[in-house]
């Protein structure tokens, strides 16, 4: 019996801080009110498409893994994500619908683990909603285009915006400064 309840209270434990790396990192006070609490897509030119496909569409287009962080919410391990220590210069891009989302130029070295960016690469490129989940409140950052999940934002990040978009590498791609669009 006390073998099932340390085990039960190690897993709580090894969950919570697996949810917390992606939470909080430093020591910085974070300011508040800067995380955008609520966003829509805001289109400067033209008209942007939503990517609409049914749940079985989405299975045959992403892989299983892709298919749980981007459509059902979920997060990959930290330090297991092939960009979350990439240094090469690009753009990041949604891997459900290709739109662009983050710039090499924005992204820095949080420590948590996760792909990190003080910004998107345009206001139109990602939104946000408030998350619940997991026993306390977040800001989720989706996919303008096609709403996957993408990660969290938090308001611990670098000047100038002292936001960190904190991002699952599995729900990205990357096109190389040569490839990138404008």
């Amino acid at each position: 019996m006390f073998i099932k309840k340390r085990n039960l209270l190690l897993a709580i434990l090894v969950f919570t801080l697996g949810v917390e790396g992606c939470t909080q990192s430093g020591p910085r006070t974070p300011k508040k009110g800067t995380v955008p609490r609520s966003s829509t897509v805001e289109e400067s030119k033209g008209t942007r498409e939503k990517v609409v496909l049914s749940d079985e569409e989405w299975k045959k287009k992403l892989t299983p893994e892709q298919y749980r962080v981007c459509r059902q919410k979920g997060t990959e391990r930290a330090f297991s994500g092939k960009y979350w220590n990439s240094t090469e210069d690009g753009a990041y891009i949604c891997v459900a619908c290709g739109n662009d989302l983050f710039s090499s130029e924005t992204k820095f070295d949080s420590g948590t683990g996760w792909p990190s960016f003080w910004a998107p690469r345009s206001e139109g490129s990602v939104r946000t909603e408030e998350d619940r989940s997991s026993f306390m409140t977040r800001t989720e950052v989706l996919c303008s285009k096609c709403d996957s999940h993408l990660g969290h934002v938090f308001e611990d990040g670098p000047a100038p915006t002292h936001l960190r978009y904190c991002i699952n590498s599995i729900a990205l791609d990357k096109r190389g400064k040569d490839e990138e669009t404008k």
